[in-house]
């Protein structure tokens, strides 16, 4: 499994704070790569906010003695003393994201951006920002630089924003649309390691190429192609950490062919070819 977070003044205990109106405790990410299952049960919950963001695959929430599954793209806020119970197994390559927090003034800043007005679970699509976000949370709470309390908390204010920009869904049309969306981020997800063409795909849900990745790009944040290489890069450099499998072993099994092409691609999306990125990242045994 792979994990970074960070806490606040390194307390892992969860707490209360009502002297500012919005504070972060803790933030952090975590993917299942050979755990089998992850559960969480805290059947008095916490005393802070917990909101859980599915980046990837999928988790199995239990809201009032009933299980339902969370697909990727969506937000689960669990409220101060709300009974938590979840679980995330290995087999659906979950990825989550975490930012735990409390306040004097939480109640308010959700209603202002109308978040959670209906229930605990909000669809916010995938998006690039939304892992920025949180990555930057987790190093500010690392690095502990000057004003860094302040600036946790206006990135947290930044995520709500960013959420609320999501277009609700209103009329049948929208409904459509989302269900449309949804299932081409599944199915992406599910096969990007193949040679996927969008244009066959858009074909196939008898939809014009230029609308289909502009409404993916609407919900998505990113293009078709873009999220392809997202999922693929990203599951390279999970395998370049923690396998011993040659880059063209890697390359292979995300879904390239040619190996020079992927660590060409590789280090323009990441900054570093695909050797020196394991040099500095592997976290097996050397």
């Amino acid at each position: 499994m792979y994990i970074n977070s960070g806490y606040l003044h390194n307390s892992l205990l969860d707490f209360k704070d009502k002297t500012r109106p919005l504070v972060v405790g803790s933030c952090g990410t975590y993917r299942l790569i050979h755990q089998p299952r992850l559960p969480t049960y805290r059947p008095r919950g916490r005393i802070d906010y917990q909101l859980l963001y599915i980046a990837a695959g999928k988790g199995h929430f239990f809201f009032d003695n009933k299980e339902q599954i969370i697909e990727a793209g969506h937000m689960i806020l669990y409220k101060p003393r709300e009974m938590q119970k979840y679980v995330y197994y290995g087999t659906d390559q979950t990825e989550v994201y975490w930012v735990h927090f409390t306040g004097s003034n939480v109640k308010n800043i959700l209603k202002e951006y109308g978040l959670f007005e209906t229930g605990r679970v909000i669809q916010t699509g995938n998006s690039p920002e939304y892992h920025q976000i949180f990555r930057k949370m987790i190093q500010e709470l690392q690095l502990t630089k000057p004003h860094y309390e302040e600036y946790l908390s206006i990135l947290l204010r930044e995520l709500f924003l960013l959420v609320s920009r999501q277009a609700p869904v209103g009329t049948a049309q929208n409904q459509i649309l989302q269900k449309e969306m949804e299932a081409a981020t599944q199915f992406f997800n599910e096969h990007f390691t193949e040679n996927i063409s969008v244009e066959d795909y858009a074909l196939s849900r008898h939809m014009s190429t230029c609308w289909f990745i502009r409404s993916f790009k609407r919900y998505n944040g990113v293009t078709p192609m873009q999220y392809i290489v997202n999922l693929r890069i990203t599951n390279a450099k999970t395998l370049l950490r923690t396998t011993t499998y040659s880059v063209s072993e890697v390359a292979a099994v995300v879904g390239y062919e040619n190996p020079l092409y992927f660590s060409r691609l590789f280090k323009k999306q990441t900054g570093l070819p695909p050797s020196e990125f394991r040099n500095t990242n592997t976290i097996f045994p050397k």
